[in-house]
């Protein structure tokens, strides 16, 4: 297929090359050029607009930071919306709000094209290993469609409903990474103020009912004072925010939720938004030094 992917960041750059390795010729463009150089010397197509990267494309791929972006490179006479041609696939893998997902959907029918809303999970290091969780929201019949595509860049797709399904499907994830990831950093930090081993704990507890990929994942990254983003603190901040809205527009009260994202709001307030999610850690140790 002929894809356009828009957004080349710490996840996108990964799953455009895996695009790649499966046969596509891919046509990218992100806002700072620079990040797209190694794709390009790998065969890509460099595009000087988001208008020029969605034209005759059999598929736009979106993985940009902000509902804000999204809304930019879909919707204005230089959008996705208004240059893609006629039956084109325009899937919007950024995490965002659900209802811009469902106006995109609305938006593109109306003009003859197939959306898809497709967050993902799995870290940078999915994205490298083509092992994300893709969470798919749309019509069934262009998901079906676009199951081949989506495969190149994940192992667990799974279709979830309606538009804005797949985003709320990634707001519940958010929910559940916040306490597991919290979780984890409190073990470690009882664990230090107890004189334990950090690593025999873990070895210990992360083989029982205690286990988690944040355990098995991110714990290493702490114990080694490796806080560079998979995901950003800054991103993470922007989805628990979305779903606390969607929360509270429910009449719902997750404390759970906003306890973890009063957290890392205070990192991102001491500079740390550009640290990946596992910074949380410093959280827990600025609060002992205090």
């Amino acid at each position: 297929m002929q894809i356009g992917f828009i957004g080349i960041g710490v996840m996108g750059a990964a799953m455009a090359r895996n695009l790649m390795k499966a046969g596509h010729s891919l046509y990218v463009y992100t806002r700072t050029a620079k990040k797209a150089d190694s794709l390009v010397a790998e065969g890509a197509i460099w595009c000087p607009s988001v208008a020029a990267c969605a034209q005759d494309r059999d598929a736009v791929i979106t993985m940009v930071g902000y509902p804000k972006d999204v809304e930019e490179v879909y919707f204005g006479e230089a959008g996705i919306l208004e240059h893609a041609k006629q039956g084109a696939y325009v899937i919007d893998m950024t995490t965002t709000d659900p209802l811009l997902s469902v106006r995109i959907s609305k938006a593109a029918q109306e003009k003859g094209l197939h959306a898809l809303d497709a967050p993902v999970s799995g870290g940078d290091s999915g994205a490298r290993a083509g092992t994300l969780s893709i969470m798919v929201g749309g019509e069934k019949e262009d998901f079906d469609a676009c199951l081949t595509l989506l495969s190149a860049m994940g192992r667990n797709i799974v279709y979830e409903g309606k538009a804005g399904s797949g985003q709320h499907t990634k707001m519940a994830n958010q929910i559940a990474l916040g306490g597991a990831i919290a979780g984890v950093c409190e073990a470690i930090s009882y664990g230090k103020a107890h004189g334990l081993d950090i690593q025999t704990m873990l070895d210990s507890i992360g083989a029982g009912a205690a286990g988690s990929w944040q355990m098995s994942n991110m714990a290493p990254r702490m114990l080694k004072g490796d806080f560079a983003p998979g995901f950003y603190v800054k991103h993470y901040i922007k989805d628990m925010d979305i779903a606390h809205t969607q929360a509270e527009a429910a009449g719902q009260r997750l404390p759970v939720l906003e306890q973890v994202l009063a957290m890392y709001r205070e990192l991102a307030d001491r500079g740390e938004g550009d640290l990946g999610t596992q910074a949380l850690l410093h959280y827990y140790e600025g609060r002992q030094e205090s």
